[in-house]
Formats: C-alpha cells, sequence, structure tokens
C-alpha cells in the first residue's frame, strides 16, 4: 500500500505545530504538505506557482478561515476540477457555524473537527483518518 500524504492547508503556524505533535505523539510517519490557504493548496496539488504536483494518495487537512481564498471557496473550486474533485477532505476549525457545517458537508467534506477540541480529538481524528485509509480504497481516476 501506498504512503498517504497529508496536504495541511493551515494559515496558523501554531496550529500547524499542534498538528505535527499529534502525527508524532501517534508514531504517525505520513508525510505532511503545508499549504497557507486555499490558493497555495490548488498551486500543490496542480503543481502552479512554483510548487512541485503533489503525487500519489492524499488526504486534504483543510482550514475554513484562511486569507486570500478561504476553505469553503477552496472546496467549491476543488470540487468543479475534474482531476481533483474526488479528493478525501476532512475540516479542522474553529468554525461552530451550522451554515459552515452544513456548507462544508454539501462539499462532500469526509468529517469536520473543531480546533477547540484538537488535543485529544485531533489524536482521534487522525486515528480514524489512519484506519479509513487502511479500510477504504480509492479509485484510481
Amino acid at each position: 500500500m501506498n504512503t498517504v500524504t497529508f496536504l495541511l492547508v493551515e494559515d496558523d503556524d501554531l496550529d500547524v505545530e499542534i498538528v505535527h505533535r499529534a502525527f508524532n505523539k501517534l508514531k504517525l510517519a505520513n508525510p505532511i504538505v503545508r499549504a497557507y490557504d486555499g490558493l497555495d493548496a490548488l498551486d500543490h496539488l496542480r503543481g502552479t506557482n512554483g510548487h512541485d504536483k503533489l503525487e500519489g494518495e492524499y488526504i486534504i487537512l483543510l482550514d475554513i478561515n484562511m486569507p486570500r481564498m478561504n476553505g469553503l471557496e477552496f472546496l467549491k473550486e476543488l470540487r468543479q476540477d475534474p482531476e481533483l474533485g474526488r479528493a478525501v477532505v476532512f475540516i479542522l476549525t474553529t468554525s461552530e457555524s451550522e451554515k459552515d457545517i452544513f456548507k462544508a458537508y454539501e462539499l462532500h467534506i469526509s468529517g469536520y473537527v473543531l480546533k477547540g477540541l484538537m488535543g485529544s480529538s485531533l489524536e482521534e481524528a487522525l486515528k480514524m483518518l489512519d484506519a479509513f485509509w487502511k479500510v477504504v480504497v480509492l479509485p484510481k481516476s
């Protein structure tokens, strides 16, 4: 089975560090590629603006509240792209807004984790992601 890369789309350095610590604590050795906002994430996925194209299998961990292109705008663009539209996306955000939650699920996310609960909840979510990838076989495009 190929190693899954995590694309972490997050503008806050502290939240990035929390995710890295959770990976280390759970002994998850998967590569993590960071994008600073939705536009940067699209560049990583498409291999544009000086970024290498993210190859192989990946899961996107996406914040909603970011500058330039927020998470929901990114999801809309992602889902319209024939090459990227089937990507697995989990939201990591501070937004408890029902509007944001419903909109995210309408855009076919796989899960929604609140950053306020990122201690043990993030670890549980990462355990679930690890199990998710081992159980679910995504069709090749």
